[in-house]
């Protein structure tokens, strides 16, 4: 059972504490207090040897710390520790160490270059937020954090992510690192299956994973504001079959994949900002639908913007070299249609083939015929 408690931190300056009645209390009074606090308690527990011990939530926020003061608690009694909105450049790496039972770490706004190394025995952590400080870098150890869900680490300066990030913390469920100078992301992140958040805006990424369909919870996916950096998406971003928001504008994209017409559980879309030639315009005026059915219908080859389907077409409607139906009158015609014999989707080949010369192999016939009537030919 978890108790908020007043933090119980000893140091040279008379710190006021805040609880959760938002009363202040100093450091003084509170220390008088914890003596007729401890007879009490202690007559209590020869009573009650067996109860466990309750854990605290522990608040030093926006007290202006430049340095912790030391703990008179138990450390491993903390299930929840606040030290955001200070002045704190570094976090002792024996303090972290013992926080064994901390849940949610809030360090967020102070003057952090690092975190300790110790923050990897804290196996039961879930939520660490550690934005709006100076981290160049997170610390290896972090993926020792395997039941950690939620990391919180924007406005830094990252440069990078460790490698194997994805492989380890099987459990994160949102990760957050916008407002950073990100040059792109660590190939295991497509193997953090858990994720349904990830939010990567406003910062330097060139390109995204190949591999993000192994993200099949993913709900929400922010890649806005990489500006002149992120020219293209990788196709596997239209088989995130999970995506309800997609936010890809501010960047330099010319053309969205046309995978994006596989997103049936897509609502949110947002492409301002680039120079998008595909879809054009009118398409993305026209809403969401319509943008999911231009994508669909360009998937099928319906779309005349769609060169290597149309280049075929042309020629052989041209030169009637499809199944003879160039030639044929449309009584004719009709009859294949009804009988079955005309191919409702042409596929675009990429070989040295003209409809007006005889090629053998490479004539566009030999493709769109039956293996067993044309070999039978050359018999």
């Amino acid at each position: 059972m978890y108790e908020r408690q007043a933090a119980r931190f000893d140091g040279r300056k008379n710190h006021s504490i805040k609880t959760s009645s938002n009363t202040t209390i100093n450091s003084k009074s509170l220390k008088d207090s914890r003596k007729s606090r401890s007879k009490s308690n202690s007559s209590h527990n020869n009573n009650n040897d067996q109860e466990p011990e309750r854990l605290e939530i522990v608040d030093l926020s926006g007290m202006s710390l430049e340095t912790l003061p030391k703990p008179s608690i138990n450390l491993a009694a903390i299930c929840k520790l606040d030290l955001s909105n200070n002045n704190l450049e570094t976090i002792p790496e024996s303090l972290t160490a013992r926080l064994l039972n901390v849940v949610v770490l809030d360090v967020h706004s102070n003057q952090l270059t690092s975190l300790p190394n110790s923050i990897g025995c804290l196996s039961k952590l879930k939520i660490v937020n550690v934005s709006g400080n100076l981290l160049s870098s997170l610390p290896r150890t972090i993926e020792n954090c395997r039941s950690l869900e939620e990391l919180n680490a924007n406005f830094n300066k990252l440069t990078l992510l460790p490698d194997t990030i994805g492989f380890e913390l099987l459990s994160l469920k949102k990760l957050s690192v916008n407002s950073n100078k990100l040059v792109f992301l660590p190939y295991s992140i497509s193997h953090a299956t858990a994720l349904r958040v990830l939010d990567v805006r406003l910062n330097c990424l060139r390109s995204l994973p190949e591999d993000l369909e192994n993200l099949v919870n993913l709900e929400i996916l922010n890649v806005s504001q990489n500006f002149q950096y992120l020219i293209e998406l990788p196709y596997s971003i239209g088989l995130l079959m999970s995506l309800v928001e997609l936010d890809v504008s501010y960047n330099k994209i010319s053309e969205l994949p046309t995978s994006l017409g596989c997103l049936r559980k897509l609502q949110k879309l947002r492409v301002e900002g680039n120079p998008l030639v595909s879809p054009p315009l009118e398409v993305m005026e026209q809403g969401l639908q319509a943008v999911r059915q231009y994508m669909s219908e360009k998937i099928n080859g319906y779309h005349k913007d769609s060169p290597k389907k149309k280049s075929w077409l042309k020629s052989l409607k041209k030169y009637g070299t499809f199944n003879g139906l160039g030639n044929a009158t449309p009584g004719r015609r009709s009859y294949e249609v009804e009988r079955g014999l005309v191919l409702p989707e042409y596929r675009p080949i990429d070989a040295l083939a003209s409809p007006r010369y005889n090629l053998g192999i490479f004539s566009p016939k030999r493709f769109f015929s039956s293996p067993r009537n044309y070999f039978s030919k050359l018999r």
